[in-house]
């Protein structure tokens, strides 16, 4: 049934290719979480009712921020600019409706495993959910802090806030939020495959952010690179964990998206 949740909510992306992996991705996820509550029903425990809470929280969030910012002008501007138009042929969308939905799923699990397996060590799923809940404050924050500074400069890059110490905010909270993720439900993995299936989930979405961070880097350098300001700033922030001097990603061979 997650699978088919999956599949149904993100085929949004066959109106546009970019909704698979935004609108589709965010709304797939909040769809799951209602649904395995429903399933559920009343005698869920409270850690897969907050594990559940925040996914729904996460992913109802981001389908509407991805649907809001795509009504704004610059925003628009800037994505042309970045990636152009994407025109494909309805074979390859469908393979990529396929292979989302399935990763949706393997990241989803851990809530599905919790769900079928009190955990034997609670202490973990807590820390798991505490990261959770720090992602997403992390990850909301970031969004609001850059739409913001984009009101007031729509064409200037954004180092306020927790800009001014990460320049990814955004995708170091999703970072966080699905490691939590994986974190709460890994003490009800009983299996090899419960195993499998998490961590490979884990590892796709930690393989994307750092493919989303090396393609935002290439594309503020291409907009803002000769700005002298800018160019202080890329080389005093670093670009994805804070007091971690590591300040390009652009050499990295292992990404994914």
């Amino acid at each position: 049934m997650l699978v088919a949740t999956a599949l149904a909510v993100s085929a949004v992306g066959f109106f546009r290719v970019v909704w698979f992996i935004s609108i589709g991705y965010g709304y797939a996820i909040a769809a799951m979480a209602g649904l395995l509550a429903w399933l559920a029903g009343s005698g869920m425990s409270w850690l897969l009712a907050t594990q559940l809470v925040l996914l729904f929280a996460y992913g109802a969030r981001l389908g509407t921020h991805v649907l809001m910012r795509g009504g704004q002008a610059a925003y628009r501007r800037a994505a042309q600019a970045s990636y152009g138009e994407i025109n494909i042929g309805l074979g390859k969308r469908f393979m990529i409706w396929i292979a989302v939905s399935l990763l949706y799923v393997m990241m989803f699990s851990s809530a599905a495993f919790l769900a079928r397996q009190p955990p034997a060590v609670p202490a973990l799923a807590v820390a798991g959910l505490i990261l959770m809940t720090a992602g997403l404050a992390l990850e909301a924050a970031a969004d609001w802090q850059k739409s913001a500074a984009k009101k007031i400069a729509p064409e200037r890059f954004c180092n306020r806030g927790l800009f001014a110490w990460v320049r990814c905010p955004a995708y170091l909270g999703e970072i966080i939020f699905w490691a939590g993720n994986w974190l709460a439900g890994a003490p009800s993995c009983i299996s090899w495959w419960h195993w499998l299936v998490s961590s490979v989930g884990l590892i796709c979405i930690l393989l994307i952010m750092l493919g989303a961070t090396k393609r935002l880097e290439i594309s503020q350098q291409r907009r803002y690179g000769q700005e002298p300001d800018f160019q202080r700033y890329t080389q005093s922030v670093p670009i994805l964990l804070p007091w971690f001097p590591i300040y390009s990603v652009q050499g990295l061979r292992w990404t994914l998206g």
